[in-house]
């Protein structure tokens, strides 16, 4: 019997609704699952055939810490997604990359730690004069920790924000807030094995002069994606596959989109370390994960 641990952290045991159907599926399967905290200093992780990165969602406080513990699994046993995939994910510089490689993603500018944070600011409102609000979060961020909107006259109170950001480390990145998010919200696709499995919308979760915090409450329903969502989706993620040179398609993938003021889909965020995967709205989803990571095992065990 194959056994798997299914990395939490400490800090989030509890707040994670995709563990227990994951940990049933996988038994249906004869699959041993394990919740375990990545930060558990007791666990043996080499025992596991598998090591599954579910919700570890306190790793953007401490990323060097959580990097390493990562190089360590990797090197005792199977990480999910591999080790590469969580270095160049975790920070969201990677959404330079993938627009380099022709994703249309959502404007991203960052402001680098030894920057000036009002004339990087100021140089950002600029290139994009038709923007009335933005939004200023850390490069490295998780459930929209540290994240908040601003309208245009609310520069000074977003350069403070940005420098104080700064000022402990961060790198920070600048985006145009689409207005269509307050209408449709976002479309998150989930992928399983490079294969479409089920979507969901996120309702708007950004309100001016309101920070948020790790894992705000979120609207969640079930939505039925676009041709033209579906399609953007698997471009992301094929320039993804192509940027860190992946010979086979990754377990599982989020692609989160929003429509920009054509109605044109764009890339929010790529989610292959620690995305919740909303299998209460998609009825059969957690099955067909624990079936995809049975048939990635079983194929390991072969060769």
């Amino acid at each position: 019997m194959s056994r798997i641990a299914l990395v939490t952290a400490i800090a989030a045991l509890g707040q994670d609704q995709d563990l227990l159907p994951l940990r049933q599926a996988c038994a249906d399967l004869g699959l041993a699952a394990d919740i375990r905290a990545w930060d558990d200093p007791s666990v043996a992780w080499g025992r596991y055939d598998a090591v599954l990165l579910r919700s570890p969602w306190d790793y953007t406080q401490r990323l060097d810490e959580f990097l390493d513990w990562c190089a360590r699994v990797d090197a005792a046993t199977r990480l999910l997604n591999p080790l590469a995939v969580v270095r160049w994910n975790s920070d969201k510089h990677y959404l330079a990359d993938l627009a380099a490689r022709g994703v249309p993603v959502v404007p991203s500018a960052f402001v680098e730690p030894d920057a000036d944070p009002l004339p990087a600011l100021q140089e950002f409102l600029a290139a994009h004069a038709e923007c009335e609000e933005f939004v200023v979060k850390p490069a490295v961020s998780a459930g929209s920790r540290d994240t908040q909107r601003y309208a245009r006259s609310q520069e000074f109170a977003a350069a403070n924000h940005v420098a104080r950001l700064l000022d402990d480390g961060r790198s920070v990145l600048l985006q145009p807030y689409l207005a269509s998010v307050d209408r449709d919200g976002e479309t998150a696709l989930i992928h399983v094995n490079g294969v479409f499995s089920h979507a969901i919308r996120k309702g708007a979760m950004l309100h001016r002069d309101e920070a948020l915090n790790l894992r705000a409450t979120e609207r969640i329903a079930a939505r039925e994606p676009g041709e033209d969502e579906l399609t953007a989706a698997l471009h992301a993620l094929s320039a993804a596959g192509a940027r860190l040179d992946l010979e086979d398609p990754l377990l599982y993938a989020r692609v989160d989109l929003i429509r920009d003021g054509d109605g044109r889909p764009q890339l929010l965020e790529l989610e292959l370390c620690e995305p919740s995967l909303f299998f209460e709205h998609a009825p059969g989803s957690a099955a067909r994960f624990a079936e995809a990571l049975a048939e990635l095992l079983q194929t390991s065990a072969a060769s």
